[in-house]
């Protein structure tokens, strides 16, 4: 594999992500939760006519040469995503690529993996890419429809089970909890699927605005089992919830990046559903809408989490005051940056 430096030719080829365990994930999560706002990694940068050599690739030889290549044009996560595009290519675990790291590629699959590695470095995530991500332990079918699930918003399901667990008594009552539960903004349904296999007798009614979205949160249903106690709804926020329902938890990874700023955003994080992703001029404006909706499909005592950007926790927890929410708090991610907050219906 040649480096910057190098004058060899080469092919070039494509780019990576999914399981990672929870320690890692939590150092790959962000200040801003959804993707960084600011400062964040700059857009990838091509190099068309930077290839591989034409040579006998094995595993090992492949991902040393992608990871440099990857973190030549600014991919935070190069190592990772090698890893994960290749174990896609080769229908294996990361760990067997370590395993059998001296069996030379087929020609198929070194095709295979340098057209990922083409698509990664014009910016496409890897999620999209293997049409997977994994999300509290349990993979998740990915699209161009849905926002890629991030370990942040593990936080937001965390929140949530402890809400649960304050109003039934304990941990110990959480198997036993017939709660209802409204998922708003579902996207793929990671929240929903979440809580749903945490509370076994729990009820959740996922909605969002998507019909795209909600197709791909229907297979994630599906395949997890769980199509009995959650029930997908279409509509705008609070609109899409069943009339004259009392829900005694309402969640939501609502969006929230400031409309100003999404120009900003890493080339990854722009193919991302701008509807997602744009809250407004000051990033609130649907969460703002929620929160005012929100009381009138709690039960008494029931509570609400929302997920949000970190410097964004204390214009939350306004709004939550302002609408007459009780006990607010506001809860850090495993990066102890401010993640999500929370009140109980006054």
């Amino acid at each position: 594999m040649r480096s910057a430096s190098m004058s060899t030719p080469g092919l070039e080829a494509g780019s990576a992500a999914a399981t990672i365990p929870a320690a890692a994930r939590a150092a790959a999560g962000t200040a801003s939760g959804r993707p960084p706002r600011r400062g964040g990694p700059r857009p990838p940068v091509v190099h068309p006519r930077r290839r591989m050599p034409e040579r006998t690739w094995t595993p090992l030889a492949v991902l040393d040469w992608t990871t440099r290549r990857f973190a030549e044009a600014g991919i935070a996560s190069a190592r990772l995503d090698a890893q994960v595009l290749l174990a896609h290519v080769l229908r294996c675990d990361r760990v067997a690529l370590y395993t059998a790291f001296d069996k030379p590629l087929a020609a198929g699959e070194l095709a295979a993996y340098r057209g990922l590695i083409r698509r990664r470095l014009a910016g496409e995530p890897v999620a999209y890419l293997v049409g997977e991500r994994e999300f509290w332990s349990v993979p998740l079918a990915v699209t161009p429809d849905v926002l890629v699930p991030r370990p942040d918003t593990e936080t937001l399901v965390q929140v949530a089970l402890d809400l649960v667990d304050a109003r039934v008594g304990g941990r110990g009552a959480r198997a036993d909890a017939e709660v209802r539960i409204a998922d708003i903004g579902t996207g793929s349904g990671a929240v929903a699927i979440a809580l749903a296999r945490e509370l076994p007798r729990a009820s959740v009614v996922a909605t969002d605005v998507s019909d795209a979205a909600l197709a791909v949160a229907a297979r994630n249903v599906d395949r997890h089992g769980v199509g009995g106690r959650v029930s997908l709804a279409r509509g705008d926020l609070t609109a899409a919830l069943p009339a004259g329902d009392a829900f005694d938890l309402i969640v939501a990874n609502l969006p929230y990046i400031p409309t100003a700023e999404l120009a900003q955003l890493p080339a990854d994080v722009r193919r991302e559903p701008r509807l997602a992703l744009d809250g407004g001029a000051d990033g609130l404006a649907v969460i703002a809408r929620l929160v005012a909706a929100a009381p009138a499909h709690l039960a008494a005592g029931g509570a609400i989490a929302l997920e949000h950007a970190a410097d964004q926790a204390g214009a939350v927890a306004a709004h939550l005051a302002g609408a007459g929410f009780r006990d607010v708090a506001t809860h850090r991610d495993l990066a102890r940056h401010p993640r999500v907050t929370s009140g109980a219906r006054g």
